[in-house]
């Protein structure tokens, strides 16, 4: 998905005055649901150390996926960020959240348009007791800024670069779920587990992610590092990081690298290739003098995924999305490997 750019932070002092109005306001009655029995929760993150201190009732997220986790585990946010990539019928609500949504019996929730950033006014509009933003690309600044509406949790270490467990265990953490979160990984392993066996030709094959190449430029080629969570989500699903990817992601802590076209034979390791485009980026591919000695490439060992849809979204592993996706993907990636040599 396209990492977000920031939008202009309102002045600290407007925003601590809509803080200030939300905590006057009565609480709605969506959200979180108080038990009146709790323990002060406190998490460290990137980005400072955040102290939950009552139980939120009242649950906003911002940045890709967040709100996956709550609602997961049964809670509808207050607000979230729109979908801006991979919505395939424009209302900024992917199919497997749309899904969730209707299965708990709740309407959409108020949806912040982060195409410029993060639009903090409306953040502060939904009154939130707690911001989840696990998984995000946060500034110092933004998180600065959020944090005048409510505790907000930011990414462990890396922006943009947190595991799909771990986005669950920081997020449930928050929420007082800890437990609840647990079994959801639990449920989600043994649910990838039954899916990957199904598939052993899969097992032990090497696999890069490609980002979106420009098929009018092939000159260099643009891929994602061991950081980025597609390119972990391989391991799940049973395929092993080549050394090439390896040894370039040990250089960096940035979710990806470009090398130029002329270095390729550098990915003689990789038996496959998964990536965004359609028919004619295939073809490009493999008319191209230089890839086309990339073996995955020679192959034919290459999935194009589709780059404004559901599917291609999916790729990059989310809390509800996994189930959603997984048998598709596995048998993309199974066709892949009986390409490969």
């Amino acid at each position: 998905m396209p990492r977000p750019t920031r939008r202009a932070a309102l002045p600290a002092a407007a925003l601590l005055t809509l803080a200030l109005a939300a905590c006057s306001s009565p609480a709605a009655d969506d959200g979180a649901d108080g038990s009146g029995d709790w323990t002060p929760v406190t998490i460290e993150h990137a980005l400072g150390t955040t102290t939950v201190e009552s139980e939120p009732e009242r649950v906003a997220t911002v940045n890709w996926a967040n709100h996956e986790v709550p609602l997961a585990l049964g809670i509808v946010p207050v607000g979230m960020a729109a979908a801006n990539f991979g919505d395939d019928n424009g209302d900024g609500v992917l199919p497997w959240v749309e899904e969730k949504i209707e299965e708990l019996g709740a309407e959409t929730p108020v949806l912040f348009d982060e195409t410029d950033g993060i639009d903090f006014e409306a953040v502060a509009d939904t009154r939130p007791d707690v911001i989840l933003a696990a998984y995000s690309g946060l500034t110092q600044e933004d998180y600065d800024t959020l944090s005048e509406i409510a505790p907000v949790v930011a990414y462990p270490e890396t922006a943009w670069g947190t595991p799909w467990r771990e986005m669950i265990e920081l997020n449930s953490e928050a929420l007082g779920m800890a437990d609840e979160g647990a079994d959801l990984i639990a449920g989600l392993e043994e649910r990838i587990s039954a899916s990957v066996a199904e598939h052993p030709g899969i097992e032990g094959r090497s696999a890069m992610f490609l980002t979106h190449v420009d098929t009018s430029d092939l000159s260099e080629v643009s891929f994602y590092t061991a950081h980025d969570t597609r390119a972990m989500f391989f391991e799940d699903l049973g395929l092993v990081t080549p050394e090439s990817i390896a040894s370039a992601s040990a250089e960096t802590d940035q979710f990806s690298l470009t090398r130029s076209a002329e270095q390729a034979d550098a990915f003689d390791d990789v038996d496959i290739i998964v990536t965004y485009g359609g028919d004619e980026l295939l073809s490009t591919l493999e008319d191209d003098p230089l890839l086309a000695q990339m073996p995955a490439v020679a192959n034919g060992a290459i999935i194009a995924l589709p780059g404004d849809g559901p599917l291609g979204t999916a790729a990059n592993p989310t809390p509800l999305s996994i189930e959603w996706v997984l048998d598709d993907y596995l048998s993309h990636l199974s066709a892949a490997a009986d390409e490969a040599r």
